[in-house]
């Protein structure tokens, strides 16, 4: 029997307004929060977004700076999603090592995945 419905995920971050406001204009959520925390929630699930003083973006697909945890979010066509997403404030990695999903990194420098749905 599972304690909790949905996990939380928290991500460290320079600036958490600015990486919830990107995120949330990416899932369509509701953005909340004050000072060094942020927040986006739909339908009982959340991501969290903390200030970290000298944050150090993930490296990928290196480990120089691990990447620690990434997104995957489903889309119906990588192609549209691809325009939409770069348009809110993502960067298209220069390393795509598959076809059925594209990687970017968020304002922060964390890496995302597109995949189809």
């Amino acid at each position: 029997m599972a304690i909790a419905r949905f996990p939380s995920f928290v991500l460290d971050c320079p600036d958490p307004a600015a990486l919830a406001t990107f995120y949330a204009g990416l899932l369509g959520w509701e953005v909340t929060g004050q000072d060094d925390w942020y927040e986006i929630r739909a339908d009982g699930q959340c991501i969290c977004f903390q200030k970290v003083e000298n944050y150090r973006a993930p490296i990928w697909p290196g480990q120089e700076s691990p990447q620690q945890m990434h997104l995957d979010v489903m889309v119906p066509d990588l192609d549209t999603a691809e325009g939409e997403v770069i348009a809110i404030g993502a960067t298209k990695h220069a390393h795509q090592p598959g076809t059925t999903f594209r990687v970017f990194l968020d304002p922060a420098g964390h890496p995302l995945c597109l995949c189809v749905s």
